[in-house]
């Protein structure tokens, strides 16, 4: 075992609501794909058609024959199956060429994960062709991705804003003090858009078109001048059934997005709440670090910092964070061994 060792490459997996990342050990992260599984069903039999970005494209798209899963929901596994062939298909992109042994992997997985979602992710990664699987807690991940200084004996606290799930935690000594993990994160928003424009617009809107407006004009807080930028969104007019076209201003989406948004804005004082007090002190003189994909919304920090009136800062590459710091995990393995969990 230890000869083929020598040969495999050891891989960190960041298996994501929206996007899955994958970790490199020596080389940092190579592939960045869509958590998205497109199957062509004939006689009830299921093919896989495409994974990753091609199958996203496929997203409420698809003819009958044709159907496109997100085998993720909420930070966990939601179909066995095809998180398998997702799995599977990532890793044998990563590794073009066959190696001699299988990788060992280590998957980041939410703090509010039960034994059975960590067993199903476990098993996923080892029937995917892992010869070792270990899980550390995303927040653990998060922070250390942020270059955050998790193993000194003050408190440092995350947020990370997945796609599913927002964690927020407090981390001293390279662990976790308190950890609370809500079920609210970027596809949330994109819901809240397309029921805000349901409502107020008649407008039927799909998931990828509420994206494109959260990532192009989506805000926190309500622009200064009541208005904002604005942007031309396509859909289905509910009143007669033809496809329109309605310009949607800033203000409209933060108004959409009040309600995930002051969600988040709970969590974290909530936890502050929760925080013993001399770790608190360390939060107020270091700030809270954001991370994760729906960070990037814009003007977030800003509505944190309003709620907390604490120091809010971004780390320098929130989609990649979890990712990076479930990777340094690999790389520094012996000294962070305490979190990383190869058997539940």
């Amino acid at each position: 075992m230890a000869f083929f060792g020598l040969f495999s490459t050891d891989i960190a997996i960041d298996l994501g609501t929206a996007n899955t990342l994958i970790y490199v050990k020596g080389k940092g992260v190579i592939l960045n794909e869509p958590s998205v599984v497109a199957y062509h069903v004939k006689d009830g039999k299921k093919q896989v058609l495409a994974v990753g970005e091609d199958a996203k494209l496929m997203l409420g798209r698809t003819p009958g024959s044709i159907e496109a899963i997100r085998p993720m929901r909420e930070g966990v596994i939601a179909d066995f199956d095809s998180a398998e062939v997702m799995i599977k298909h990532f890793m044998k992109k990563v590794f073009k060429r066959t190696s001699f042994s299988k990788p060992k992997v280590i998957v980041c997985v939410p703090h509010g994960a039960t034994p059975v979602e960590m067993r199903a992710i476990r098993q996923s990664v080892l029937s995917a062709g892992a010869r070792k699987a270990g899980l550390i807690a995303e927040p653990i991940a998060a922070a250390i991705g942020a270059g955050m200084p998790i193993t000194e004996p003050t408190g440092s606290m995350v947020v990370d804003i997945g796609g599913g799930t927002t964690e927020v935690a407090v981390l001293s000594l390279g662990d976790v003090v308190y950890a609370r993990s809500v079920r609210v994160g970027g596809d949330r928003m994109d819901e809240a858009i397309v029921n805000y424009l349901r409502r107020h617009h008649n407008l039927l809107i799909g998931e990828q078109t509420a994206e494109k407006v959260k990532t192009s004009i989506g805000t926190a807080r309500m622009p200064d001048d009541g208005r904002g930028a604005t942007m031309q969104v396509r859909g289905r007019d509910l009143l007669n059934g033809v496809p329109k076209e309605v310009e949607i201003t800033q203000a409209m989406v933060a108004e959409a997005l009040a309600e995930p948004v002051q969600q988040i804005c709970e969590a974290v004082m909530i936890a502050l709440e929760a925080t013993p007090p001399d770790l608190g002190a360390d939060i107020v003189d270091r700030g809270v670090m954001l991370s994760g994909g729906g960070a990037m919304l814009g003007e977030m920090d800003l509505a944190l910092r309003e709620q907390t009136g604490l120091m809010i800062s971004l780390a320098d590459q929130p989609m990649n964070c979890v990712a990076l710091g479930t990777g340094k995990s690999l790389e520094y393995e012996k000294q962070l061994r305490h979190v990383i969990d190869y058997d539940s």
